[in-house]
């Protein structure tokens, strides 16, 4: 057998060597593709998913599943090898592989196992690229599923993120939903109470109450984005006799609507233990269509309370009270972004070791949410700056905060702000984005602003938004509304949008905050008043799906600060630049000094996306003082406040240049002001004003000693859009003696608790400039 088998791989060789002569000679025929991989994908949509699942890990290890033929399958870890690594890493967006694990290290996987005796050249762009037995043509077990440790480094650009989410399987169940049985309860948002169903074939099936538990409807309440579930008025439930039929006029009474419907019980014998993140968690039991199962009970019905934030059309009178020492930030829509937690008076954030869904859901719940969709880890929703206080936490599911859950203490060598957790909770659906729409724009996430609103007669009609005093903040709130992440930039003219037959504008004099899910919730003209009423001027918004987020090194600040005296001609660049007080311009020049209180400045984007300058380079203005372009007017204000908030003395830095100074490990420079470069903040890095440059300073010349607060602010005009405007300010407190300064308790706007903050304070901040 050995010997014919050699003959015929020699008949083989030979008749390879004389194929290509021939070939050259002849019209090639289409032949076979070898078997091991399919053909490049067409299109993204067509695109090979790829995962990494298993526990313990971190987002950026795992046991590998590929979504094949609509079902998640793994790869056998036979003849696995680092370059096959290499090419799952790149394809879930980490620069490399720093290693690959076999015989299921993160335990064993469901479905099929796709690929057998992988052999990739390390290449390739896909994993479905590399030679391999073909798909589904494995003699493996899951005891041999491989796994990848990626290096914890994404690839520039890549949108995709690796979640730890709950991954179940979307055979089971897909959908839940809440159907009220009130008229009354189907109009309003959120709806809290009503029979569950899950959604089968084309429409809703309903699920068995029998052996029924509070653990189930947790899980149902928690999916739906309610933190707290409550007991049932079972009563009101329970089907009725058929009523009589009236005889005069052959109809039947009033039934409930339990009775009228025909029920399909299509689950049954739910059996969750209260802290899974979706009902398809739970063991159950489908009823399957020649089944003699019949339901014993009525169809499952569930009552949910809903968080502060959802409470307003809700009608409950009791109200939830939410954590005060723990919050989200970072995140573009609500309920979603980095864990902070406080501890003492100062924020800190949470490292991502062993995070896991059972440690959001705490998060989520102690917030007002439900259970957690998604749990991120790699500071997927930005760097934290301050302390990190918890790492490896371990929480069941039913603690009622973070901080009760087990966890390790710090130290410097166990985690950096790269490794700060996120979550994703589920939130009550409300339907808001209906009422909101975008119209003219180039792409799906730009364009004009359109709202639906209601008249007196209950009448529907979409209307325009006032472009006067739109600004980031109005378009943030307009970009969660829709959905569609942060506001980029806010457009107060849309004549380029022009596309729709839209023209009466129902909403004008529009002021938010910018934390609020809808505009509806802003500030906002009882009737409308808009100067420039004609559509052209209707307010717009381009969105994104990532936002940078600028902060200040505050104990930098500190550390550097000192006064000098600097003899008036050398400032006449400064002057030119209005770098002084106005009592300069009486000054005797050449002769006499001012007096400058000096710092360094040093600012972090620890956003998701790079700061830019909101004008292009055709509108640079250029300094021939200073030898530089200014792309902003205003980047930081100075301030120095007494005690009762009034400004006493102010300083402003114009971007000289913004430019990366230095960059966290890994992460390269892309902005260079030289030869009119490209300015801006790169993710990940800094942008260092040296206290010895002109204009980095406050002028004090006016200033008596005294006790005072100094106070800057980044991009305080909201010109470049963030992710977080709550961190943009810095205050210190500063003591002059009309000789020397010292500034101690240097800190963000958001670093501190609240208490803390009115301590420090004694009076309302500003962050505007302007004396109140």
């Amino acid at each position: 057998m050995d010997r014919s088998r050699h003959r015929l791989q020699l008949s083989f060789l030979l008749l390879a060597l004389l194929l290509p002569s021939c070939s050259s000679q002849t019209t090639p025929r289409p032949s076979a593709s070898p078997s091991p991989a399919p053909s490049p994908s067409s299109t993204p949509a067509d695109r090979l998913r790829v995962r990494l699942t298993g526990y313990p890990r971190k987002h950026n290890e795992g046991r590998v599943e590929l979504f094949y033929k609509g079902e998640w399958g793994t790869i056998c870890d036979d003849d696995f090898s680092i370059q096959n690594a290499n090419v799952l890493c790149r394809q879930l967006g980490f620069v490399a592989a720093t290693g690959w694990t076999h015989s299921a290290k993160y335990g064993k996987g469901l479905g099929k196992v796709w690929l057998d005796n992988v052999n990739c050249n390390g290449g390739e762009k896909s994993i479905e690229h590399c030679r391999s037995r073909g798909w589904g043509n494995s003699d493996c077990t899951h005891d041999e599923d491989a796994g990848v440790v990626c290096k914890d480094e994404r690839i520039p650009g890549f949108v995709d993120s690796n979640v730890i989410d709950a991954q179940v399987d979307e055979h089971k169940i897909e959908e839940v939903r809440l159907r009220p049985v009130v008229n009354m309860a189907k109009k309003k948002r959120p709806i809290t109470e009503g029979v569950v169903e899950v959604r089968y074939k084309d429409g809703w099936a309903q699920v068995c109450d029998v052996g029924w538990t509070i653990k189930n409807t947790r899980v149902v309440c928690g999916m739906l984005g309610f933190p707290h579930e409550r007991k049932v008025n079972k009563n009101f439930y329970k089907p009725t006799p058929k009523p009589k039929v009236n005889s005069k006029l052959g109809i039947p009474g009033k039934r409930l609507y339990l009775e009228r419907q025909k029920s399909y019980y299509h689950v049954h014998t739910v059996a969750c233990t209260g802290t899974e993140v979706h009902l398809a968690a739970c063991p159950f039991e489908f009823n399957k269509p020649n089944a003699t199962f019949t339901c014993g009970g009525s169809a499952a019905v569930v009552s949910c309370m809903p968080g502060p934030l959802f409470m307003q059309n809700s009608g409950l009178k009791k109200k939830l009270k939410t954590s005060t020492n723990v919050r989200l930030k970072g995140g573009a829509r609500v309920g979603e972004g980095r864990v902070e937690v406080l501890k003492g008076s100062e924020w800190g954030t949470v490292c991502d070791d062993r995070w896991n869904l059972l440690s959001a859901s705490v998060v989520c719940r102690e917030l007002g949410f439900g259970s957690a969709k998604e749990a991120l880890t790699g500071a997927r929703m930005g760097q934290g700056m301050g302390p990190i206080y918890m790492n490896e936490v371990k929480c069941a599911g039913t603690e009622k905060s973070i901080m009760n859950c087990p966890f390790k203490n710090i130290t410097s060598e166990d985690c950096q702000h790269m490794e700060d957790a996120a979550v994703r909770c589920n939130v009550p659906y409300l339907g808001l984005e209906n009422a909101i729409r975008l119209t003219g724009g180039r792409t799906w996430h730009e364009g004009r602003v359109e709202l639906l609103l209601s008249d007196a007669n209950d009448t529907e009609s979409w209307g325009l938004v006032c472009g006067e005093a739109w600004t980031n903040r109005e378009a943030t709130v307009a970009c969660r509304q829709l959905g569609l992440g942060y506001a980029n930039q806010a457009n107060q003219e849309t004549w380029y949008w022009d596309s729709s037959n839209v023209t009466e504008m129902v909403l004008s004099g529009v002021k938010c905050t910018g934390s609020e899910m809808s505009l509806s919730q802003c500030q906002h003209h009882k009737t409308v008043s808009c100067q420039r009423a004609a559509a052209k001027f209707a307010a717009g918004v381009i969105c994104s799906e990532t936002a940078s987020d600028l902060i200040l090194n505050a104990p930098l600040v500190q550390q550097t600060v000192y006064i000098e005296d600097r003899p008036l001609h050398m400032l006449y660049c400064a002057a030119e630049e209005d770098c002084l007080s106005k009592t300069a311009a009486q000054a005797n020049w050449p002769y006499g000094h001012r007096r400058l209180l000096r710092f360094s400045s040093q600012i972090h984007n620890i956003g998701r996306a790079d700061f830019r300058p909101k004008a292009g380079r055709h509108s640079w203005v250029w300094h021939a003082c200073h030898g530089h372009y200014h792309s902003m007017d205003i980047f930081t204000h100075y301030d120095l406040l007494n005690s009762n908030g009034t400004k006493v003395a102010e300083g402003h830095k114009a971007s000289f240049c913004l430019e990366d100074t230095d960059c966290q490990e890994g992460v390269s420079k892309r902005y260079e002001c030289a030869n009119f470069g490209d300015q801006g903040i790169t993710v990940g890095c800094w942008d260092l004003y040296r206290h010895d440059i002109d204009c980095q300073w406050i002028d004090i010349t006016d200033v008596k000693p005294g006790n005072y607060i100094l106070q800057i602010v980044i991009n305080p005009n909201l010109e470049v859009a963030e992710s977080d405007f709550s961190n943009n300010a810095m205050r210190c407190n500063c003591k002059y003696d009309g000789y020397r300064i010292w500034l101690h308790n240097c800190h963000t706007g958001d670093a501190f608790s609240d208490e803390a903050e009115k301590k420090f304070e004694k009076y309302p901040g500003q962050t505007n400039n302007q004396i109140l």
